[in-house]
């Protein structure tokens, strides 16, 4: 690799290589280019995967890498850089997975001195990394092995000598090799998506505590804080900061809209009507059991919810409160609308490290196949799957987390469960390449199905369009292509999502040049947005070609064939995808990003995008 003779603004032109199969640390230089043609987080994470990892490996076994990596705006004033990407080659389907998080690990990262942090090998036994300002341990962590994370943040802590160190940790899901637990920074801040949990719990690696007091370089630190300030103003005018301020998601007017509209995802998908919307959202949460709010590193918006009971069971408030995609996951795609049943299975989830999207979605796809009796109380170990049921939601979770009974069934994922039943199954199993799906509904959304299609790392809701476009033109395809490409810029950036209107990352936008002015300003260089779009661009496509060495092809962009299918009841019971309009919707996609009629990248577009093969 090409060593960093001078860092630019923003990067310390750094990488940290720990390999646990030999006990071995080193780091490395990070050259500017490379940090100008990928920029951080997802695109360098794409970048060390699509370079290092040989194919066809098992995504548990020691050959796959975990990359963690933060961006240019990471630590720095600018709002929304708190998060940090995380990323390996998926247990669940096999293709790149890709996660953020945010909270505070990945700002002590940056201040510890790295950009991005490679995990290799497998340690012989448990262990856990120490990182502090450019000094690294590897300590044993036996003794916290089979721990809840909470414990785990709280001796790991102790040990240290700090309560301020910050954690990146996997619970027994992950130990277990569940294959979509997730990696938790904190308590309830979760990299949730494509197992990378169980990429961690492979390696033996419990925990990563990081503490740095390194200041982010910025090259143009007054022109960084005259955007600070104008943001800071920008976010009180903007209505969707505002609302997630005083509710965070789930908030009552989305949750109205999609209630009313029929448009949450209800019984696994089939369904649309649930009257007991408005038991279950966020309003309802902080009139009754919400106890504080709390925020990223140094975000003023403070979207995080504390809940807090003690009946029918005690709820620890340091994990957290459910979000959206978990209210409707753990929820209303459950059929349960006891909003204490929802906000304890989130703090199971975030206590075993679990992602809370596919764990509701395996259980509902589980108790679809249980109420069309193609699974019995046989098979299920005496559970009775029934939608609604809180009992047997709660009991699932404590059976997934420990790999026990039908928890070990469960916790292979809704696509290889459906394997193994068969029998037709796998049409209402409700993922892409293994990925669980977001609770928004293509049927409503088609583009953003078309996002959840063509992501390379499954069905994200996240790098996706929320259009409200209807018709497949290629207009609209373009509308779509800009927005995501912006969506997956933000995180290459590591830059919070729900500043996306306030930064004009979104097609529409009438100022669609404050992402480049902030990259100017942070890191030095004289970049705009059509180059920013052209990073963006090339680690969509280098992650599309590391699919396509690991033998996935265009079949696999595909939704399931539930969505071509329209509801049961509620508002949208007449309302349903038409597959030939979506899959001319994928062949415009490809042709806009010079891929051939198969979704495979042409040699004109790969040399354009300058990616080395």
């Amino acid at each position: 690799m090409e060593d960093s003779q001078e860092t630019v603004g923003g990067y310390n032109g750094k990488i940290l290589r720990v390999n646990l199969s030999k006990n071995r640390i080193c780091e490395e230089g990070i050259s500017d280019s490379i940090c100008r043609k990928y920029l951080g987080g997802s695109g360098f994470v794409t970048y060390f995967l699509f370079k290092e990892l040989a194919p066809k490996i098992d995504p548990l076994g020691p050959e796959n890498k975990l990359v963690f990596a933060v961006g240019p705006v990471t630590g720095t004033p600018i709002l929304g850089g708190a998060r940090f990407s995380v990323g390996a080659k998926s247990p669940l389907g096999g293709a790149i997975a890709l996660a953020q998080a945010g909270g505070f690990w990945g700002v002590e990262l940056k201040r510890a001195g790295y950009d991005a942090l490679i995990i290799e090998g497998k340690a012989e036994k448990p262990v856990y990394l120490w990182i502090h300002n450019e000094e690294v341990d590897i300590f044993d962590a036996v003794h916290v092995w089979g721990k809840r994370t909470k414990e785990t943040q709280q001796i790991t802590r102790a040990e240290l000598g700090d309560k301020n160190i910050r954690v990146a940790m996997i619970g027994p899901a992950g130990e277990n090799l569940v294959r979509f637990a997730c990696i938790m920074d904190g308590l309830h801040d979760a990299a949730a998506r494509g197992g990378l949990g169980a990429v961690m719990g492979s390696k033996n690696l419990k925990a990563i505590a990081v503490k740095g007091h390194k200041t982010p370089h910025i090259a143009d630190s007054t022109r960084v804080k005259e955007i600070t300030r104008w943001m800071v103003n920008s976010l009180y005018k903007d209505w969707m900061t505002k609302t997630l301020h005083e509710y965070g998601t789930a908030e009552p007017g989305h949750m109205e809209v999609y209630g009313v509209n029929g448009v949450l995802p209800v019984r696994n998908w089939r369904e649309g009507r649930f009257p007991e919307w408005n038991k279950i959202h966020a309003g309802v949460m902080k009139d009754t059991i919400r106890v504080g709010m709390e925020g990223c590193w140094g975000c003023p918006v403070r979207c995080k919810k504390l809940c807090k009971f003690n009946d029918p069971y005690p709820l620890d408030p340091d994990y957290g409160g459910p979000e959206y995609e978990t209210v409707a996951s753990l929820g209303s795609n459950l059929g349960i609308k006891d909003l204490k049943t929802i906000v304890k299975a989130n703090e199971l989830c975030n206590a075993y490290g679990l992602d809370t999207i596919s764990t509701g979605s395996v259980i509902a796809f589980a108790t679809e196949c249980f109420e069309k009796c193609l699974i019995t109380v046989k098979d299920t170990a005496g559970i009775e799957l029934k939608f609604g049921s809180s009992e047997a939601l709660l009991k699932c979770i404590e059976l997934i987390a420990k790999r026990e009974g039908f928890g070990n069934e469960l916790a292979e994922g809704s696509a290889r469960l459906a394997q193994r039943i068969g029998k037709g199954t796998e049409e209402f199993a409700i993922h892409v390449k293994g990925v669980d799906m977001g609770m928004h509904d293509p049927r409503w959304l088609p583009y953003m199905g078309l996002g959840y299609m063509i992501n390379p790392h499954g069905a994200d809701h996240v790098v996706n369009a929320h259009l409200m476009e209807e018709d497949i033109t290629l207009e609209n395809v373009l509308l779509f292509k800009i927005e995501h490409t912006r969506q997956l810029l933000l995180d290459c950036m590591v830059m919070c999502h729900f500043y996306t209107e306030v930064v004009g990352a979104t097609a529409r936008a009438k100022d669609q040049n404050t992402l480049a002015e902030i990259i100017s300003a942070v890191t030095g260089w004289d970049i705009s947005m059509t180059e920013l779009e052209r990073v963006a661009e090339r680690v969509f496509t280098t992650a599309r070609l590391f699919n396509l060495r690991e033998g996935l092809t265009s079949d696999d962009d595909r939704l399931p064939q539930r969505f071509f299918q329209p509801k049961a009841d509620g508002s949208m019971f007449n309302k349903a995808l038409d597959l030939e309009k979506m899959e001319k919707a994928k062949k415009l996609y490809y042709t806009i990003m010079g891929w051939n009629e198969k979704g495979i990248p042409q040699p004109g577009k790969i040399q354009e995008l300058a990616i080395e093969l």
